[in-house]
C-alpha cells in the first residue's frame, strides 16, 4: 500500500501584506513621489476603497512600514541578546542591522528619514523605535560592568550604532561607487570588532 502524503499547503499573502509589500516597493523604486494611495492600490491589486479599509490613508501605511520595520530590528536585537558570548552577540546585532537594510531597504530608508520631509511617526511608531533601540542597549550592556549606567549603556550602543548605519548609508549612496564595499559585511564586523575590543580594553 503506496502512503499518501499532503501537499504543503501554501498561502497567498493577505490584503494588508500585500498593502504593505506594494508600498515598500514604490517607495523603493520611486521614493515619497511614488507614493500615493492610488499607486499603492494599483501595485498591490486592489481597490483604493481597499487600502481605507486596513489603513487610514497614507499615514497609516507608513507608520505600519516603520513598525514593521522597527520590529524586524527589534526581533534581531533580541536573538543577539540568546548569545553567551558578549563581542559575539553584538557583532551578530551587526549583521542582523545590515541584514535588515539589504533585504528591506525601502522600510529602512523610511525608519532613518529617507523617505524626506512630511511624514512623521506617530506614537506607536515611535515606540516601536524605542523597543529596538533598547534592545540594542540591553544586547551592549553584555559589554559592560554590571554597574555600569544607561547613560554609558546609551553611548556606547550610539557609536556602534552610527559606525553600521554609516557603512550602510554610504553602500546606499552614489559615494559606493568611489569606495569598495564589495565586502561591506566584513568592513562593518572589522569596524565593530574594534570598537568592541576598545570598549573591553576600557574595562579591563
Amino acid at each position: 500500500m503506496i502512503a499518501s502524503t499532503t501537499p504543503a499547503q501554501s498561502f497567498a499573502p493577505s490584503n494588508k501584506d500585500r498593502i504593505l509589500n506594494a508600498a515598500s516597493e514604490l517607495l523603493l523604486e520611486d521614493g515619497p513621489k511614488g507614493l500615493s494611495v492610488r499607486a499603492i492600490a494599483s501595485r498591490a491589486g486592489l481597490s483604493t476603497i481597499g487600502i481605507y479599509s486596513h489603513f487610514k490613508g497614507k499615514q497609516g501605511i507608513l507608520d505600519s512600514l516603520y513598525i514593521q520595520a522597527f520590529n524586524r530590528l527589534h526581533g534581531a536585537m533580541r536573538a543577539s541578546l540568546e548569545i553567551a558570548d558578549p563581542k559575539q552577540a553584538v557583532l551578530d546585532s551587526a549583521k542582523g542591522y545590515l541584514g535588515l537594510a539589504q533585504e528591506h531597504s525601502g522600510e529602512y530608508r523610511l525608519i532613518f528619514g529617507g523617505i524626506g520631509p512630511g511624514y512623521e511617526p506617530g506614537l506607536e511608531a515611535r515606540l516601536a523605535g524605542r523597543r529596538a533601540f533598547e534592545g540594542l542597549l540591553a544586547v551592549v550592556a553584555k559589554l559592560l560592568p554590571k554597574n555600569a549606567s544607561e547613560d554609558r549603556q546609551q553611548k556606547v550602543a550610539l557609536r556602534i550604532w552610527a559606525m553600521v548605519h554609516g557603512f550602510v548609508s554610504l553602500n546606499q549612496h552614489t559615494v559606493r561607487n568611489l569606495v569598495d564595499l564589495s565586502d561591506i559585511e566584513g568592513q562593518i564586523l572589522d569596524a565593530v570588532s574594534a570598537i568592541i575590543d576598545d570598549i573591553i580594553d576600557q574595562h579591563v
